[in-house]
């Protein structure tokens, strides 16, 4: 019964959204009357791949070059670039960027996840998404000559502080 209620009051609250004017049309939201705070988000996504094309990635001699390295330095400049690329997205003053980027012969694959941070009036959620994102298309970029079936996956938002929406950290799966 109480479940319910709660799933009434979150459905209510997400029929309005933001972006989207009385009339029907986009807009970016006004943020301006928003207290600067700090703010993080942390995203994460993988690209599943042969052992034999993992392998050629850790060792670093990839046609194309060094694949982590490479993967890491695009989601960096990915998450600075977001608001160019997310319609609506506003251009932030990103305070950091952290993109890790790990072999992991589990999946067989590599994990990527990265962190962002800002002190400002919205959150950094597109720019973390977005982080990993490219990280991804990057990593298949550089060894698709060599494995054309890889596949990216698991992208999502894992947890977020700060603004007024608080804390949000993501299930596990």
């Amino acid at each position: 019964m109480q479940d319910s209620a709660v799933a009434r009051r979150a459905a209510k609250k997400h029929q309005k959204l933001s972006h989207i004017g009385a009339s029907g049309d986009a807009r970016m939201v006004d943020v301006s009357a928003k207290p600067a705070t700090e703010r993080v988000a942390i995203a994460e996504g993988r690209v599943r791949m042969e052992p034999q094309t993992l392998k050629l990635v850790q060792s670093g001699n990839a046609k194309k070059g060094d694949v982590l390295g490479a993967a890491r330095i695009a989601g960096i400049m990915a998450a600075k670039r977001t608001h160019e690329l997310i319609p609506l997205c506003h251009p932030l003053t990103l305070t950091q960027v952290k993109v890790d980027v790990a072999p992991d012969v589990k999946l067989p694959g590599v994990a990527v996840r990265a962190e962002v941070r800002v002190l400002g009036q919205t959150g950094v959620e597109m720019e973390a998404l977005t982080a990993v994102s490219v990280a991804c298309l990057t990593i298949y970029d550089m060894v698709k000559a060599v494995e054309r079936g890889m596949r990216i996956e698991g992208i999502r938002l894992v947890e977020k502080h700060g603004g007024k929406s608080g804390h949000f950290r993501a299930k596990e799966f």
